[in-house]
């Protein structure tokens, strides 16, 4: 990374890409936000960055380290990959985390230690903020990773209806869609996901209730 592209980030200030940290804080924090950048498209993590732009600085760059790797290493599961940059501005360090997105999704946050399978604690980037997901969008990064099996899709009357109430709406959530068709949710849900990852409909995540539209 260079100087000018460190600049240029700051100044457009946090988004979906990227996330601003005035120190390191708790790493049930960190990994958090880590997860968030993996589970979606991939970001930056910026420390030594106040939220309104102000290059502060990082006290110790070998301990602000060792606590990301620590974050990502046994507050993540599974453990994610990243890289580092360490950048001098305006006579400041400032510690760039570089966090692609995961061919592994669903990251998951480890808080206490306790290592399992609770789908709550997992987090997506959602504009500028890391949210926790969807039922619905967990089952989508699941399915679309690379070593899930091939989609096989047919296309029953409750596909059919939800794709022509699309064609007649804008979009669509998962309760509008389960009553219209009087579906119990596990239902609903099982027949939008299986349309997502077949590249029918599309998801759209949002920090209140995840809607979609037709691809």
């Amino acid at each position: 990374m260079t100087l000018y592209e460190l600049n240029e980030i700051i100044e457009n200030g946090e988004n979906q890409h990227v996330e601003f940290k005035r120190k390191f804080t708790e790493p049930e924090k960190i990994a958090k936000e880590m997860i968030a950048f993996a589970n979606t498209h991939g970001g930056d993590l910026l420390f030594g960055i106040d939220d309104d732009k102000t290059v502060v600085g990082v006290e110790s760059e070998k301990g602000e380290i060792e606590y990301i790797d620590l974050a990502a290493r046994f507050f993540c599961e599974p453990e994610l990959s990243f890289t580092i940059d360490i950048m001098h501005i305006y006579r400041k360090d400032v510690i760039v985390v570089h966090i692609p997105e995961s061919k592994v999704k669903p990251h998951r946050l480890i808080e206490n230690g306790k290592e399992d399978s609770d789908d709550s604690k997992v987090y997506i980037r959602v504009k500028d903020k890391s949210v926790q997901a969807s039922k619905e969008t967990i089952k989508v990064l699941k399915k679309l990773r690379a070593d899930s099996p091939a989609q096989i899709i047919n296309l029953g009357d409750k596909e059919k209806a939800l794709i022509g109430y699309l064609q007649n709406h804008d979009r669509v959530t998962l309760k509008e869609f389960r009553e219209f068709l009087n579906l119990s949710n596990r239902r609903a849900s099982r027949i939008i996901v299986n349309l997502v990852r077949a590249d029918i409909i599309r998801l759209h995540n949002h920090e209140k209730e995840d809607f979609y539209t037709l691809n």
